[in-house]
C-alpha cells in the first residue's frame, strides 16, 4: 500500500478531474427555480387565476424553446388564498426548502407586503403582481413590482374627469389595502390638479347594497363618482348606479380592467370609465404601436388555451416572468445580486402592461402614458381619446 501511493494519488487527482468534468454539465443542468405566490383561490381569485395559468403556459412555452441558457425553468407554485399570513410562510418556505432563485407575486397588496421583510432580508428578487405604489415606495432594494401605480390611475381618471367638464367628484374607496392606497393617492391627485372631492366614502369589500353611499353622494352634487378598489363589490356598485339613474359618469379604478368585471356586471357596466394597460384592446392598436405585437399574441395564446378572455391581471404575471428571464439572461445565471442589479437596469422592455425603464430610484418603471382610458360599450372596451 505504502509503495503504491504516489500511482494512488495520481489516480485519485485523475478520477476527481474526471468527476470535475462530469459534474459541470449536471450543474448546468440544474433547473431555474422560480417561486410563485399568487391567489388562485379565495376573494381576490379573479387576480391570481390568470396569473397562475399565464405562469404556466409561458414557462412551458419557455423550456419548449430550450428554456434559459441552456437551463429548464421550475415553477414552483403556491396559492395564499389571499392571506397575507400565508403569503409570509410560503415564501419562506420558496425560499428556505425550495432554494428558488426568484420569487413572483403577490396577486394583492397586503400580501406582497408580506413578504417583503422576508425577501429583503434574504437578499432574494420579489417581483409583485399588486398595484399600490408603498410596495416600491420607499424603494427597496430587492423588490420591484410590475402593475401601475394608483397614483397613476387617479390620475388618468381625474384628467378624464377635467377633459369632460365635470367640476368635482365622489371618491368610493374599499377598506382594504388596494382601497386605502387608492384613496389616498386619489385625495392628493385631486388637490394637486384642483378638483373637490364633495364626498369621501367607503364600503367593505363583501358589502351587496351601496345604495346609501351612492344616494349621499347624489345629494352632494356630485358630478361623477370614481370608485377605488377591486373584487366583486364594484361590480354590485355599478348595478346600483344603475338601478338609482343618478345620471353621472361613473368611474372605476384599473382594478376593474378585466372582461369578467363585464360579465358580472351585464347591462350596468355600459359606459363606465377606468385606465387600464394596452392588451384590452390590442387588436385595436395601431399596426405602428410597439405593444401591439406582444399583446395580440399573448391575448391569442391565453385565450386559445384557456377558452376564456385574456386579463390584464395575467398581463402582469406575463411581463414579470419575462422580464426576470432577461434578467437572468443579462446576469448570465442566477446569482441573486446579479439578477437584482439586471431587473433594476431594465430599459425599453416592451411588455403587453407598458413599456417598462426601471432605475435604482424606480422599481416600477411605468410612465402615465402606459395607460389607456378605456370605456365599456357594448359589452367590451373601446379606447376613448
Amino acid at each position: 500500500m505504502v509503495s503504491n501511493g504516489p500511482i494512488s494519488r495520481n489516480l485519485i487527482a485523475l478520477l476527481a478531474v474526471g468527476l470535475g468534468l462530469a459534474a459541470a454539465p449536471a450543474v448546468a443542468s440544474e433547473p431555474i427555480r422560480i417561486g410563485s405566490v399568487v391567489s388562485a383561490t379565495g376573494p381576490a381569485s379573479f387576480l391570481g387565476d390568470p396569473e397562475q395559468k399565464t405562469l404556466e403556459l409561458l414557462v412551458e412555452k419557455i423550456n419548449a424553446a430550450g428554456g434559459v441558457l441552456g437551463r429548464k425553468i421550475e415553477l414552483i407554485p403556491y396559492d395564499d388564498a389571499s392571506d397575507t399570513a400565508k403569503a409570509n410562510t410560503m415564501i419562506r418556505r420558496l425560499i428556505q426548502q425550495d432554494k428558488v432563485d426568484v420569487v413572483i407575486g403577490a396577486s394583492t397588496t397586503g400580501s406582497t407586503m408580506g413578504m417583503v421583510p422576508v425577501a429583503e432580508a434574504a437578499k432574494i428578487p420579489l417581483v409583485s403582481l399588486a398595484a399600490a405604489s408603498v410596495i416600491v415606495e420607499p424603494v427597496k432594494p430587492h423588490v420591484f413590482k410590475m402593475p401601475h401605480s394608483d397614483r397613476m390611475a387617479a390620475q388618468k381618471v381625474l384628467e378624464d374627469m377635467k377633459k369632460r367638464g365635470l367640476a368635482n367628484f365622489a371618491l368610493l374607496s374599499d377598506t382594504g389595502g388596494f382601497g386605502k392606497s387608492g384613496h389616498d393617492e386619489t385625495l392628493k391627485m385631486a388637490a394637486s390638479l384642483g378638483i373637490p372631492v364633495v364626498e369621501d366614502l367607503s364600503y367593505g369589500d363583501k358589502d351587496t347594497d351601496m345604495t346609501p353611499q351612492l344616494t349621499k353622494a347624489k345629494l352632494a352634487g356630485a358630478k361623477a363618482i370614481f370608485v377605488f378598489g377591486t373584487g366583486q363589490a364594484p361590480a354590485v356598485i355599478a348595478r346600483n348606479h344603475a338601478q338609482l339613474s343618478l345620471g353621472i359618469p361613473l368611474y372605476m379604478s384599473h382594478g376593474q380592467a378585466s372582461m369578467e368585471f363585464v360579465k358580472l356586471t351585464g347591462k350596468p357596466a355600459e359606459g363606465i370609465r377606468m385606465p387600464s394597460p394596452a392588451l384590452l384592446v390590442a387588436e385595436a392598436l395601431a399596426a405602428t404601436d410597439p405593444q401591439r405585437a406582444i399583446s395580440v399574441e399573448y391575448k391569442s395564446e391565453f385565450e386559445t388555451r384557456y377558452k376564456t378572455d385574456v386579463s390584464t391581471f395575467g398581463g402582469y404575471a406575463f411581463d414579470a416572468l419575462r422580464m426576470v428571464v432577461e434578467a437572468i439572461k443579462k446576469a448570465g445565471g442566477t446569482d441573486k445580486e446579479k439578477v437584482r442589479a439586471a431587473l433594476e437596469q431594465t430599459t425599453g422592455f416592451i411588455g403587453v402592461s407598458g413599456i417598462y425603464n426601471m432605475s435604482e430610484s424606480d422599481h416600477m418603471g411605468l410612465g402615465a402614458q402606459s395607460f389607456r382610458m378605456v370605456e365599456i360599450r357594448n359589452g367590451g372596451f373601446t379606447e376613448v381619446q
